[in-house]
């Protein structure tokens, strides 16, 4: 996939190149046999429209995480690198392999990810111009208009962070309110933490148990051993969604002094020697699974009530 066009190997029709824009589209449903699975890579926004389009024409999608696609071409030792090279890849990669189906996200879903987005974006900004600031700062302010221009740029930055906050929380209220309030009272989760999750999660519709969701956000360990005498150090997979997993481990040390499971958590992991780090993921864990018990029980948090449901 690329901006402007899109390479297809069929199993049976074999290479071919669309337009990346309804057009092609239309050109490339056309060429589908009856029955057919798409399978495409996630790159960057440009397989959006196109898995869009053909969900919205009953067809058979899916989008699949291209560091998959790149082990299998490895393991076949290619020695060619082409958009089309790929393409047969990808193909070769769904014929082997279970591959999920796509699931189109609602408006509201959509929506919301692009405020986050941009609301991230805007925050990068917001932290440059802070220090380009404090620089001016130090060089003792050669040019007020220049510092003028700066703390205007800030203050313009600010306001668009708060209507960014606003909509986005409004967003969420209105398709998901009780599941937004029960998530909240969970003690240590952020605001921010509990909208993200809500969305990427469509409302932990996506998931059917707390492991699942742990695997999707990649801080499931991995095991390393090799024969009898090597035994490698367990880590986290971080093969998932890097921006929810980093929001929960900030999450983490707050939860530490505020959610009573999540201390017992930490103090045992730290008791034992390991790592406060470790013990932090752990809590990171810990978190997904006791929002996802709440989510799904539809209650409040409280400490007995949670204890029980992740039994």
């Amino acid at each position: 996939m690329s901006n402007d066009v899109f390479d297809v190997y069929g199993s049976k029709s074999g290479h071919n190149q669309c337009k990346n824009n309804a057009s092609g589209f239309k050109f490339f449903l056309k060429s589908l046999p009856i029955g057919s699975l798409v399978i495409m890579e996630a790159i960057c926004y440009y397989h959006y429209r196109l898995a869009q389009f053909l969900f919205k024409q009953s067809v058979l999608v899916s989008v699949v995480n291209p560091l998959s696609v790149k082990r299998f071409i490895h393991l076949k030792l290619a020695k060619v690198k082409t958009d089309k090279s790929d393409a047969k890849a990808i193909c070769g990669y769904g014929q082997i392999n279970e591959v999920p189906l796509y699931t189109t996200l609602t408006d509201v879903q959509s929506e919301c990810l692009q405020l986050f987005r941009l609301m991230d974006g805007c925050l990068k900004k917001r932290t440059a111009i802070k220090n380009k600031i404090h620089g001016e700062a130090v060089l003792g302010i050669p040019s007020k208009y220049v510092h003028r221009s700066l703390i205007r740029i800030s203050k313009y930055l600010n306001k668009e962070i708060s209507g960014i906050e606003v909509k986005r929380l409004s967003l969420v209220k209105q398709a998901q309110q009780v599941q937004l309030a029960l998530l909240t009272s969970i003690p240590g989760i952020g605001l921010k933490t509990v909208l993200f999750m809500i969305v990427i999660t469509d409302g932990f519709e996506k998931f059917e148990n707390s492991n699942q969701l742990c695997s999707y956000v990649g801080i499931t360990p991995t095991i390393r051993e090799f024969g009898s005498s090597v035994r490698g150090r367990s880590r986290i997979s971080k093969v998932g969604n890097r921006k929810l997993r980093n929001l929960l481990f900030l999450c983490s040390f707050t939860a530490c002094k505020h959610n009573k499971g999540c201390r017992n958590v930490n103090e045992r992991i730290v008791n034992k020697g390991k790592s406060k780090k470790l013990a932090l993921i752990a809590v990171s864990n810990k978190l997904i699974k006791q929002s996802f018990a709440i989510a799904k029980s539809g209650l409040p948090y409280n400490e007995k009530h949670v204890s029980v449901l992740l039994k």
